[in-house]
């Protein structure tokens, strides 16, 4: 498949900054970040999930994002910027008053569930903005919080059972956790996470050994990972490392 230059040289059509929310609000969000892009022609923008859901605040419309089960591609043309609060995994659903599930794969208006949005958002105007929607502590969406953070420090953690002995509880105690917390099942943030540690290594140059990562992984073979990685990501591994620069791509740094 062709492959549009531009994807290779995206840096000079787009910014991106990001931002940690005040220590308040630190509880349920995970960072702030403005994107914004200039294009003379439509350019499709592969978008890679995590599982954070997310206020964006566009030109025209503030919207809440579910949690994405998959990548997808926004298509972006002219000019724009979209001011972005990532939550917390685990964080929102106080928030929502409703499982975070129930907006997997979906866009709603920001208006459902936040009132007096501003209207051009920046971060002075959006935070005050949060605070006035605070929910009252939620212990048990603190222990989800706490659950997937133990996901993300632990580079050994591969498997769902594991997990949930360490947590005390069941497989499907876990999933149901998730499903009304996160929006997603622990089996697919631990493997996003893991998967996000090969992105890691891409951004760090070097030659990979892609049997070997997969092995470190939990993967019984290479091509269970690369099918991992594809139907997440978009890409197959080596083809997403061109992103990162054609001498990473061949293996010569």
């Amino acid at each position: 498949m062709t492959r549009d230059e531009r994807e290779l040289a995206w840096r000079r059509h787009q910014s991106h900054e990001f931002h940690q929310p005040s220590p308040d609000l630190a509880a349920h969000v995970a960072r702030y970040w403005v994107v914004r892009w200039r294009y003379d022609r439509p350019y499709r923008q592969l978008i890679v999930p995590y599982p954070n859901v997310h206020l964006t605040f566009h030109e025209d419309a503030a919207v809440i994002a579910g949690v994405s089960s998959g990548h997808v591609f926004k298509e972006l043309d002219g000019a724009g910027r979209v001011f972005g609060v990532a939550f917390r995994p685990g964080a929102f659903r106080p928030f929502l008053g409703a499982p975070v599930q129930s907006l997997t794969d979906r866009t709603v208006p920001a208006e459902t569930v936040f009132d007096h949005l501003p209207a051009h958002a920046d971060l002075d105007g959006v935070e005050a903005a949060l605070r006035r929607s605070l929910p009252e502590p939620d212990p048990r969406a603190a222990e989800v919080v706490r659950i997937v953070e133990r996901i993300v420090q632990d580079p050994l953690l591969t498997r769902v059972d594991v997990l949930a002995r360490e947590v005390g509880g069941s497989v499907r105690q876990l999933q149901r956790l998730f499903a009304e917390h996160v929006g997603v099942g622990p089996k697919w943030v631990i493997r996003r996470y893991r998967l996000r540690e090969v992105t890691e290594r891409m951004e760090a140059g070097g030659r990979i050994d892609w049997a070997a990562l997969a092995a470190d992984l939990g993967y019984a073979d290479q091509p269970h990972f690369v099918r991992d990685f594809t139907a997440m990501v978009g890409e197959t591994p080596t083809r997403y490392a061109e992103r990162y620069g054609d001498a990473f791509a061949t293996g010569r740094r």
